[in-house]
């Protein structure tokens, strides 16, 4: 049984989509959408037109941009002989939030993990692969999640990677195992990246 009209009801059901939106906080997104002025809700579906529209992935590291090449790589004054690999943008970004690390990123939007079909060929690795045969390279960062398909990923990196006599480390520890990067506080980031270890 339905208990709002059939466009509330739409709207409850694609909010409920999105990822950590359970039915009760879609059916409280959806009647503060309808509920608060006509013109917020009108800039919120602006900008998700606009995101969806204007936002690609970056040519050299594979993170979202507005343009070809994000404002990273594009930023000549970054450390372009340090790659730091991250599973999502959202790694990325809480790394950028501690502003300690001052090298580039590669994203690889995933992670391996056979149990959901992910498979190394469905990552960015070869488009990384392609970067470090720039001689300028000199160390890959691996800050994959501390889970078990962050760290299969990670070693399955380190074997490419090692034989092409780049210097290949790990964020250390003090990021606790089984956690997600995106819930770390920034000192703990920092911290991790500083007493990064060789892999």
């Amino acid at each position: 049984m339905n208990d709002f009209s059939s466009p509330v009801n739409n709207l409850i059901n694609e909010l409920a989509r999105l990822p950590g939106v359970g039915r009760k906080s879609a059916q409280r997104l959806a009647l503060h959408i309808i509920q608060g002025p006509k013109e917020e809700a009108v800039a919120l579906a602006r900008a998700i037109e606009d995101a969806r529209n204007n936002v690609r992935f970056c040519t050299i590291c594979g993170a979202l941009s507005d343009g070809d090449i994000c404002s990273v790589c594009a930023d000549e004054l970054r450390d372009h002989t340090t790659i730091m690999v991250v599973e999502e943008d959202k790694d990325k970004a809480v790394y950028e939030r501690t502003g300690q690390y001052k090298g580039v990123y590669h994203v690889l939007q995933g992670v391996i993990s056979p149990l959901h079909g992910i498979s190394p060929d469905k990552l960015k690795i070869k488009e990384l692969l392609a970067r470090l045969k720039d001689d300028k390279v000199r160390e890959v960062i691996l800050a994959t999640n501390p889970t078990v398909e962050g760290e299969t990923t990670a070693m399955y990196l380190s074997r490419l990677i090692k034989p092409l006599g780049i210097k290949v480390t790990r964020i250390a520890n003090g990021v606790p195992v089984g956690g997600n990067l995106e819930y770390v506080d920034d000192v703990t980031l920092a911290r991790a990246l500083e007493g990064r270890v060789s892999m």
